[in-house]
């Protein structure tokens, strides 16, 4: 299975451990699939499906590890992801030609970075309190900070508020339209976490709240929405869908187990084509914005450059290899990055 190969494959993303760092936990435990001796990672500081070399355990002191840990600092990738369709429409609006020279767009994007880090960490601390019982019983999940202990409901929560806080403080720099958009997409990560256990589709319903920032950035360029803002959120949900299905395999088997649903275990061997689908009809409705919003030809060749990645995902996926979905996952980085590459240079033409 994808989430106990990950589980055991452990070494392979932590240096080995001293006698004094490594303590077992002493007897049996029921952990959801029969019983067997768990050990802790890292001493019960480190998670299994992040790696030890990442700039939080060199740079933050250990009290504050599982903390980073519930936010995902040390796997930027999810708030990477939130923050490119932000940029995107930031970019859209610019190059559009609204109001505005560089160094709103600059302060703009930074706006959004800090958004971004601050409410996927938000959204990822209230995901793992909705999760807590599932995800102890999950191979991949089971040594995150709440399942293993380490942080009580009460101080995740409270922590949760203070990320919150940073949040508000970003849309409170945005105009009165931005605002009041930005409270309302707290209604769809609200529902998220609950889609896995009454729907097949949850990553529908993370692509909504994902892909809000393509409406946030160019409401908060303009005050209002277009047809190009909209078709681009709609990409941007359809790109959503295929990256967390690929994401999604990593744990299909332990999800069958404790009831969890997904499109992974939806398409199933199908999953290559349905792929297409989702990446097809992405690079279909961003032509549409495009097209819509005036955008010439750096914004389509950074599109032609991620449809390339998007292919390459395609044919190389392996939905029975762990490792690989996560890499093809994280090629996702990258391209949203073309995407913003070309949008962001049209954007800088308008600027001279």
């Amino acid at each position: 299975m994808a989430g106990v190969t990950e589980a055991t494959d452990v070494a392979a993303l932590h240096p080995p451990l001293t006698p004094k760092a490594f303590r077992p936990i002493a007897g049996l435990v029921l952990n959801g699939f029969g019983t067997g001796v768990v050990m802790e990672f890292g001493a019960g500081k480190r998670v299994a499906d992040a790696p030890s070399d990442n700039w939080v355990y060199r740079l933050l002191p250990e009290p504050a590890w599982p903390y980073a840990q519930l936010a995902r600092w040390d796997r930027p990738i999810g708030w990477q992801l939130l923050m490119w369709p932000c940029f995107w429409s930031t970019a859209l609006a610019f190059a559009e030609g609204n109001a505005g020279g560089f160094f709103r767009f600059v302060w703009l994007l930074i706006l959004f970075f800090i958004g971004a880090v601050a409410m996927r960490g938000a959204g990822c601390t209230y995901n793992d309190l909705v999760d807590h019982e599932i995800d102890a019983q999950v191979a991949r999940t089971r040594s995150r900070p709440l399942p293993s202990g380490r942080v009580s409901r009460r101080d995740a929560k409270l922590f949760i508020a203070a990320q919150a806080f940073v949040g508000l403080l970003v849309l409170l720099q945005l105009n009165g339209f931005a605002f009041r958009l930005g409270l309302a997409s707290l209604l769809v990560v609200a529902a998220y976490p609950f889609a896995k256990r009454v729907t097949d589709w949850p990553q529908a319903v993370l692509g909504l709240a994902f892909s809000w920032g393509a409406l946030e950035g160019y409401a908060a360029v303009t005050g209002r929405l277009s047809a190009s803002a909209v078709f681009l959120y709609a990409a941007s949900i359809l790109w959503t869908i295929g990256y967390d299905t690929i994401y999604a395999h990593q744990d299909k088997e332990d999800d069958a187990l404790v009831g969890v649903r997904s499109t992974a275990r939806l398409f199933g061997e199908e999953t290559r084509r349905y792929l297409g689908y989702f990446y097809g009809g992405t690079l279909v409705l961003m032509v549409m914005a495009f097209a819509l919003a005036g955008m010439g030809l750096f914004a389509f060749i950074g599109l032609f450059a991620a449809a390339v990645l998007f292919g390459w995902q395609i044919l190389t996926l392996d939905i029975r290899n762990g490792a690989e979905c996560l890499a093809l996952f994280k090629l996702n980085n990258l391209v949203g990055a073309l995407i913003f590459a070309g949008l962001g240079v049209q954007a800088l033409v308008t600027f001279l």
